[in-house]
């Protein structure tokens, strides 16, 4: 069981939502008003779901001025498929989207694989020269200084890292990650590990490799 908060300014969509999760026992909180969220107690929430396009304030935006108040995962729910609104999206902390018209079992599925991924329990220190990866606290270190990941970025490196010497397709990488295989899958990968270097080369390191035609490994 799980506490969701879903935002769409679509009362019927929020309604259908809420009672598709409540069969696997979440409590779910609806919000129609996406101007009033900043209301609500954000950090009890273990998974947040966002619709992009709202009238009054959009999901990029709220996602924005919610970020830095959650650690949970956060969810996009959108019609639109267009490659840079996505990429936006993962770029300001998003975890992953749902395409409009979504399944039941779909979304079901994708929740609970989000969720199993925040219960994974984490314990130890790995260390890789200059990088430090704190399995518990779940964040990495470069010469001692912290870098800002969102979770799925971090998820994706500890997948790599403890898969040292494996490549793996954005297929693979993004159902060892979120345990889901998806539409969604290639798009996403490739717009955190883009996000994953970008952090990584402000401390001229560059631990991700690709490997042509195949996909990525922890170099």
């Amino acid at each position: 069981m799980a506490k969701i908060l879903a935002v769409d300014d679509d009362k019927a969509l929020l309604i259908l939502i809420k009672n598709i999760l409540k069969k696997d026992g979440h409590l779910v909180t609806i919000v129609s008003d996406p101007t009033t969220v900043l209301e609500e107690d954000l950090g009890k929430f273990q998974l947040i779901l966002l619709d992009i396009m709202m009238n009054k304030i959009d999901g990029f935006t709220l996602c924005k001025n919610i970020r830095s108040k959650v650690d949970c995962p956060i969810l996009f729910l959108t019609a639109k498929s267009m490659e840079n609104d996505i990429m936006y999206g993962l770029g300001i902390g998003g975890d992953d989207y749902i395409l409009k018209p979504f399944g039941k079992g779909e979304l079901r599925a994708r929740i609970s694989a989000h969720l199993r991924r925040e219960n994974r329990e984490k314990r130890n220190v790995i260390y890789l020269g200059n990088i430090e990866l704190n399995l518990s606290g779940k964040e990495i270190t470069v010469h001692d200084e912290k870098i800002s990941l969102t979770r799925s970025e971090y998820e994706i490196c500890e997948f790599l890292v403890r898969n040292r010497g494996q490549v793996f397709s954005k297929e693979r990488l993004y159902e060892g990650i979120f345990g889901f295989d998806g539409k969604s899958d290639n798009l996403v990968v490739v717009e955190h590990i883009k996000n994953i270097r970008a952090k990584f080369s402000k401390f001229k390191v560059s631990p991700i490799e690709t490997v042509w035609g195949i996909g990525y490994k922890w170099a």
